[in-house]
């Protein structure tokens, strides 16, 4: 028996509606902010994700599906989106054509983790990017936006946290620092912690590893190193964020996994999900268009993922999707008619009435035990003795009543039908 990959996941029929639902929010929301659908491929040259989110990265080192293809080109899996939504814009010189280009997405991403819930290695994620000005108000509005959207699902148990990276030069001088603080308990420090002092040594904020965390509670603040315009521009989002009445909290020790990040940084996290508890995250990265061989172009987004964010929803228990309903189910009474009885189904479906018939000829009982499966709200009788007198019958499942249709009468079946 051959089965999904681990960490993947088929979606079954029965969790589109909740699929489809968080979709939509994310698709009406996008609209009333003015961001544009973008869909790239779903592999990239591996150079891209290598220059832009970092070789130091776990994602890069440790997670990424890498394969030669035919032509011996190095070929990645994408393991996050903002890296080709950029490599896009200056591939099509968006920038060009207009100052401000601003993008959502959604998207099937690939990591090789460890699977568990609410991680998977093909998951997927919304997001969007903001590409053009180096404004606040943008890195707030990459906070507002998802927050509206896990709000209009029913959310509630949510926190913003927020915290700024600077700029680079500022954050070597706190590097420095930070190196100095450790270097008489390096011993101490995780093996995995040991790793990133020399290629990441923010990381070792995120290690999950008590020994490292009863260490950095002492550890001295990037915050506290930032430069003026970087404290500025951190308390302009903030005055952004409390204009729109977003709680948050400033989170000194929130850094993130991607080496293109620069001042702002945020996550919204749930109170719902256990140990993965980030729904979204994201910042600014003013460095990655320049990084990935294009013109510098300032840069905000932010990415959640779905799986994620459906499993708040379960535990929550927010999203109540009405039980599925068709129009109408056409049962069959004389099986010879199984064609005209076909060719009516289509005549339905074309006016936009969800339709569906027998195929397997079978029992009238059969038949209405398929229509009650689809909880279809009527059912059509095609054949016995109404039809030879001309006649259909229509049958209302929610009350019982049945009408008689003269089958030369086929819009009132349809008026019927929609008026209900």
């Amino acid at each position: 028996m051959i089965k999904a990959i681990t960490g993947t996941k088929d979606i079954l029929p029965a969790d589109m509606p909740k699929w489809n639902y968080l979709e939509f929010i994310v698709k009406k929301t996008m609209e009333s902010f003015n961001y544009k659908e973008i869909r790239t491929p779903v592999f990239e040259e591996t150079s891209l994700f290598a220059r832009g989110i970092g070789e130091a990265t776990d994602i890069v080192s440790k997670e990424m599906y890498t394969f030669l293809d035919r032509s011996e080109t190095s070929i990645t899996l994408k393991p996050e989106m903002t890296a080709s939504v950029v490599r896009a814009l200056i591939e099509h010189s968006l920038d060009k054509k207009q100052s401000l280009n601003k993008l959502f997405y959604i998207s099937p991403m690939f990591r090789q983790e460890k699977p568990q819930a609410g991680r998977l290695r093909q998951f997927h994620q919304f997001g969007a990017e903001a590409l053009g000005f180096d404004s606040p108000a943008l890195d707030a509005e990459m906070i507002i936006i998802p927050y509206q959207i896990l709000k209009r699902i029913g959310l509630n148990h949510l926190s913003v946290k927020i915290n700024s990276l600077g700029v680079p030069e500022s954050r070597e001088v706190y590097k420095t620092k930070l190196r100095g603080f450790l270097d008489d308990k390096f011993s101490r420090l995780s093996d995995e912690s040991k790793k990133r002092y020399d290629i990441n040594i923010l990381r070792i904020f995120d290690s999950k590893d008590e020994g490292d965390q009863e260490i950095m509670k002492d550890a001295p603040l990037l915050i506290d190193y930032l430069d003026d315009a970087s404290l500025n521009h951190f308390m302009e989002v903030k005055s952004a964020l409390d204009n729109a009445g977003i709680p948050y909290q400033v989170d000194p020790k929130l850094v993130r996994g991607l080496d293109y990040y620069t001042n702002t940084t945020f996550e919204v996290i749930s109170g719902s999900v256990g140990s993965q508890s980030a729904l979204c995250g994201g910042g600014r990265y003013n460095l990655l268009a320049q990084e990935i061989g294009g013109a510098p172009i300032p840069g905000v987004g932010f990415a959640a993922g779905i799986e994620r964010i459906l499993l708040a929803c379960a535990n929550e228990n927010t999203i109540a999707i009405p039980e599925e309903k068709i129009d109408l189910y056409v049962v069959l009474l004389d099986k010879s008619l199984s064609a005209k009885a076909y060719g009516l189904s289509l005549k339905f479906r074309e006016k936009g009435i969800i339709t569906d018939t027998d195929y397997a000829l079978r029992s009238v009982k059969a038949q209405m035990r398929e229509a009650n499966k689809y909880n279809s709200r009527f059912v059509l009788f095609f054949g016995g003795d109404e039809y030879k007198n001309g006649e259909f019958v229509l049958k209302n499942m929610a009350d019982g009543t049945e009408t008689k249709i003269n089958i030369n009468c086929i819009d009132k079946i349809f008026a019927i039908i929609k008026g209900a």
